[in-house]
């Protein structure tokens, strides 16, 4: 928000007394209510660790709750979401609506999660018609036709299917086919020797499954060996999956092929009667997204026994229908997923965890409500504005590059331009008038749920495609960039601080927490090494000059160097796998800066709370990545995912930036100095 007092000021040429003292308490407002100065950690030195420094205050009071692998900023603007849908969901439970509204199943969902007395006493028995299919597989066509059934209702298989758009054709909707079939969160976790691979991987042969499988009635010997033979076999796909790093290649995992030649890949598939009982109409073409994986699925239904994939499709099944079964299964799961593997103490009351599906599985129905009260058009107004500023900073940011080319930047330009940026929630909303919830079963209501996205995802074959869509719903803390879309997708709750009204926070804040590592971050994966490949359309084309595109390989190798030499109770980041993350971070944050610099506060660089302007705009930023992780939620994030952990966001990038060292005077010898020559330059 823009010194609309300044401005006032300068164009009249008068300082009138009423002015003055409104003005004046616009800034008490900021001082009064300041998002980080309650965070800062002053026994930190700054130099040495930017991230403790500006929220160790608020991380040494906050320690993570029992239910939690993790503690941070997100979680405290989820839990008010969660106040806020909860009581949406209440106020549904009471309407006693008409059948088929929205209302009506927003109730009804919820009243089946509720009633736990009616799930402890169902037990296991609404999943006895879904075993009984499984226990009849007789032959080949009989497994592959439950893995079509189970694939409608939500259960993993072996055969990972979606609908999506043709990376190379973006107005095409294609069947592409993508690794899958495995337990444990990616393949190395079976053959990895570190601390947490070992201890996860012992815990789930030894322990997880075979209480899965006693759970589901079978003897201790029996379980054992079905345990045994399951492992085995998800090990033998796990072998010929891809690494974390190997999957961002978009030219390596783009495999089109019609079914003839799919067909010759797997020959113990018959993909065209699959395709057609799993709904997927018509389909002559594919996208595989890792062939090497899906010859190995062929393989594995000759090496492997008709009952050993019937124990391991009883598994998934049980495995998946866990959370909305009796306490003994629900613990169980918890058990593993919830302690083994991120280190949680305890579960979440059961309200929390019925909300969490029902917003997973009905978000946009409980957005329409949401957005009506929590996210009113001024605000969608001044981010909307923001986005602006942000293109407009990024487009004179490349004209600047000294290591691109005119032609290329003429291109780049144009995408930039073409960026299409949805804030706040979408102008269209889903119809979920074809969701069919009742107060059967809670389970069940979670397997009708999955069938109807299945069935709508199936449904977009041959259709154009809708690039009004959202991926995610408006009460989410996150965004997104698809390449496919060209587009930016920022959910109103991205842009919540808990405890802050928005229009009681500074520019610089705003500009650090919500422009740099939001917005800017998000119109960057345009540029990072993925999706730079993908062109102003959306189509996965070569639009650099290839000597660009050498020089832009050579800058994020700086990059992918630095984030290399970064440890987490022993583990090495994978800079490779996380560059992408990385470079958004940096470039959100350089663009970000640019975009600050023109405004009032900057200009005016007085301060608030003893912090500068620019000292406000990291600390803003660093907001955004406050939070703490439990040592086996860690370990596991550098094992599994394409972020980095938060604290090395903020430290990491901020190295490469002049102007950090500049705001907090950072000098040679501080732990976050790097020489110059070090210091990773993109955008």
């Amino acid at each position: 928000m823009q010194n609309k007092c300044l401005l006032q000021w300068t164009v009249a040429g008068l300082i009138s007394t009423g002015l003055f003292t409104a003005c004046q308490q616009e800034k008490k407002d900021y001082a009064a209510h300041d998002a980080i100065i309650k965070n800062i950690d002053t026994t930190v030195k700054v130099g040495d660790d930017f991230f403790q420094y500006a929220n160790g205050g608020w991380l040494k009071k906050n320690p993570i709750p029992g239910a939690y692998s993790s503690w941070g900023i997100g979680n405290v603007v989820r839990e008010e979401l969660r106040d806020q849908l909860k009581k949406i969901s209440e106020d549904a439970l009471k309407a006693n609506a008409a059948k088929g509204t929205n209302t009506q199943k927003i109730g009804d969902f919820y009243y089946t999660g509720m009633d736990s007395a009616r799930i402890e006493k169902q037990g296991l028995q609404p999943l006895q018609p879904e075993l009984s299919r499984i226990e009849q597989i007789k032959d080949l066509p009989g497994l592959m036709a439950e893995f079509a059934h189970l694939s409608t209702i939500g259960v993993g298989t072996p055969i990972g299917t979606y609908v999506g758009q043709d990376a190379k054709n973006s107005s095409k909707q294609l069947l592409q086919l993508w690794q899958t079939g495995i337990g444990l969160p990616n393949r190395d976790y079976y053959f990895n020797n570190d601390e947490l691979s070992a201890k996860v991987r012992t815990d789930y042969q030894r322990q997880h499954l075979p209480a899965l499988f006693k759970l589901g009635g079978m003897a201790d010997a029996e379980a054992t060996q079905a345990s045994n033979k399951t492992y085995a076999l998800e090990k033998f796909l796990a072998d010929s999956s891809r690494k974390l790093e190997n999957l961002r290649d978009p030219y390596r995992n783009y495999n089109k092929m019609p079914l003839a030649a799919l067909s010759k890949l797997t020959p113990e598939i018959n993909w065209k009667d699959l395709f057609e009982q799993m709904g997927y109409k018509g389909v002559d073409t594919v996208i595989v997204g890792q062939p090497e994986y899906y010859r190995a699925v062929s393989k594995a239904l000759k090496t492997y026994s008709i009952a050993d994939w019937k124990q391991y499709l009883r598994k998934n099944l049980l495995a998946e229908a866990s959370p909305y079964l009796s306490k003994p299964f629900s613990d169980e799961d918890f058990r593993f997923h919830g302690s083994v593997l991120s280190g949680r103490k305890e579960q979440l009351p059961r309200w929390k965890r019925v909300l969490d599906t029902e917003n997973n599985l009905m978000g946009e129905v409980l957005g329409q409500l949401f957005v009506k009260e929590y996210f009113p058009e001024k605000t969608k107004e001044r981010y909307v504005k923001l986005v602006e500023n942000m293109r407009t900073a990024f487009r004179e940011r490349i004209a600047k590059l000294d290591w691109m080319s005119e032609e290329t930047k003429k291109k780049a330009y144009q995408k930039l331009a073409k960026i299409n940026p949805k804030v706040g929630y979408p102008d269209k909303w889903k119809d979920f008038s074809d969701l069919e919830i009742d107060r059967d079963a809670y389970v069940l209501n979670v397997f009708r749920a999955a069938t109807f996205w299945h069935k709508r995802d199936a449904a977009k074959l041959g259709k154009p495609v809708d690039r009004t869509e959202w991926d995610m719903t408006p009460q989410t803390y996150n965004a997104y960039y698809n390449p496919s879309n060209n587009e930016i997708v920022l959910p109103a709750a991205q842009f919540m601080i808990p405890g802050a009204k928005d229009e009681n926070v500074d520019d610089a804040v705003v500009y650090g927490y919500a422009a740099a590592s939001t917005i800017g971050h998000e119109m960057t994966h345009g540029f990072d090494d993925t999706g730079r490949q993908f062109d102003a359309d959306g189509n996965l084309k070569a639009w650099w000059t290839p000597q660009d595109s050498v020089k832009f390989t050579q800058h994020a190798q700086v990059l992918i160097n630095q984030f290399n030499n970064f440890t987490v109770h022993g583990l090495h980041v994978n800079g490779k796998a996380t560059q992408g993350e990385n470079i958004a971070d940096l470039g959100g944050i350089v663009i970000g800066l640019d975009a600050f610099k023109k405004t009032e506060q900057y200009k005016e660089g007085k301060s608030i709370n003893g912090f500068t302007p620019l000292q406000r705009f990291f600390l803003g930023y660093s907001l955004g990545w406050l939070g703490q992780q439990r040592k086996e939620n860690l370990m596991n994030q550098v094992l599994t995912n394409e972020h980095a952990p938060g604290f090395l966001r903020v430290n990491g990038p901020f190295a490469d930036v002049a102007e950090f060292y500049e705001a907090f005077h950072i000098k040679k010898g501080d732990k976050m100095w790097l020489d110059p020559d070090k210091r990773a330059r993109i955008w």
